[in-house]
């Protein structure tokens, strides 16, 4: 299976800058297609109905963070033969399966927070959600990977 469109889903944590640079050079290595994918985590829309911004206020907060942290990696990493960029609105586990399948990419290239005991039990894991249910290959970069 060669790799033409290959799907590398960032958040703005640092777990995202090595996933992306990884998932750059493949791009390059492989003369592939590259979509840069920030999801609008709905989970984290911080909303105060007192005093905090309107769910659209905070929505815009997160969809200009999720700009920034996109033309940062582009910056940083940019030479892709064709380049996309996805700002989805929702929850991560879905969003990144919807935009590979819609996209038709031939692989995902993500990070991990690499939580363990409580933390992974609670927040769960989003990569390993992925792979589970992913219809193609998942490049997991691990986050004591030294890159």
């Amino acid at each position: 299976m060669p790799f033409k469109k290959i799907l590398i889903a960032v958040d703005n944590s640092p777990f995202s800058l090595k996933a992306a640079k990884i998932g750059f050079d493949l791009a390059h290595a492989v003369n592939a297609e590259v979509a840069l994918l920030y999801v609008i985590d709905r989970s984290k829309e911080s909303v105060n109905i007192e005093a905090g911004p309107t769910p659209k206020e905070s929505e815009m907060i997160l969809l200009k963070e999720a700009q920034e942290t996109i033309e940062q990696l582009i910056t940083m990493y940019n030479g892709a033969k064709r380049l996309y960029k996805f700002t989805p609105v929702g929850f991560p586990k879905e969003e990144i399966l919807n935009v590979a399948n819609e996209w038709e990419a031939d692989a995902i290239v993500m990070g991990t927070h690499g939580r363990k005991g409580l933390a992974h039990f609670f927040n769960g894991s989003i990569a390993e959600d992925v792979t589970k249910n992913a219809s193609v290959p998942v490049l997991i970069i691990p986050p004591n990977l030294d890159k």
